[in-house]
């Protein structure tokens, strides 16, 4: 039974990190965007984040959208500069049309850094994709 159930993998979404300039602190941060670049909306959107590695592991965080439209960006999370030699393991969840797909996006220990900007689509601004 369970080997007849087929969940697609999806495609066309994103994880982000951007490293956004704050004007309360006066420096800048990590942040993490959901990024959906496809041409239907999201339905019933879960993005479960979670942190491990070196004997260490963070709490487990649920982030719960909703509807994310075509073509759009939703902030979802800051993160922290100690949990940077941690994988950061994002796993999302969602109804397309009625069926179920989901995707799993690791921030790899370290891979945070200026040296691996790049362009990000829909957003503007440069930052690292998730693998």
């Amino acid at each position: 039974m369970k080997k007849d159930i087929q969940i697609p993998i999806a495609e066309d979404v994103f994880v982000v990190a951007i490293h956004q300039w704050d004007e309360e602190k006066l420096n800048k941060d990590w942040w993490v965007y959901l990024i959906n670049n496809q041409k239907q909306a999201l339905e019933a959107t879960i993005l479960v984040s979670k942190g491990y590695g070196d004997g260490l592991k963070t709490s487990t965080i649920r982030h719960g959208f909703g509807t994310l439209e075509p073509k759009s960006a939703t902030k979802v999370e800051l993160l922290q500069e100690e949990v940077f030699k941690l994988s950061n393991e994002f796993f999302l969840t969602f109804f397309k049309d009625g069926k179920l797909f989901e995707k799993k996006f690791v921030f790899e220990p370290y891979q945070l850094s200026e040296e691996n900007i790049a362009d990000i689509p829909l957003v503007d601004e440069k930052g690292i994709l998730a693998k």
